[in-house]
């Protein structure tokens, strides 16, 4: 038998329990086929990276299994037909990870690199080292240099200085 992560992405509007009674579904499935799901993990509603199927958010759900190919053919047949089911993906893996996915740890404080540790920049410098060109930020030598002016331009400027002469 064959090992596989499958994580799937169920519409916004279910709730959590009709993606654990889709769960329960494919689990059926692969139970019937001869294998077995060894561990389920549910991780929230989370946004996409872009939209599906009108929806920008879906019910994520992993699913580590261990049974032969036609039971995980026949599971992913029957998430194809699943108008609940946005996406869905299986992979096959050397071994099912014990314990928490990454997806359910929570990183510690002193995992998170600090925003101070980014190193060296080199010779990039940054906005601290702006020299002596003030608040023009970027521009460069473009400050100094007229602004280019349209017709219409023109004419406001020398309407607003005959009218405040």
């Amino acid at each position: 038998m064959g090992l596989y992560e499958t994580v799937v992405i169920a519409r916004q509007d279910l709730s959590a329990n009709q993606v654990d009674q889709v769960a329960d579904q494919i689990t059926e499935v692969i139970t019937e086929g001869g294998g077995k799901v060894t561990k389920k993990e549910y991780w929230g509603l989370r946004g996409l990276a872009f939209r599906m199927k009108k929806n920008r958010k879906g019910h994520y759900l992993m699913l580590n299994v261990d049974a032969p190919p036609p039971a995980l053919h026949e599971a992913e047949r029957r998430l194809r037909l699943n108008e609940d089911i946005l996406r869905y993906m299986s992979i096959r893996v050397e071994a099912l990870e014990e314990g928490p996915s990454i997806m359910m740890q929570k990183p510690e404080r002193g995992d998170r690199p600090e925003r101070g540790d980014r190193g060296d920049r080199g010779d990039r410098g940054g906005r601290r080292d702006r020299g002596d060109r003030g608040d023009r930020g970027d521009r460069g030598d473009r400050g100094d240099r007229p602004r280019r002016q349209d017709a219409r331009g023109e004419a406001r400027q020398e309407a607003r200085q005959e009218g405040g002469a």
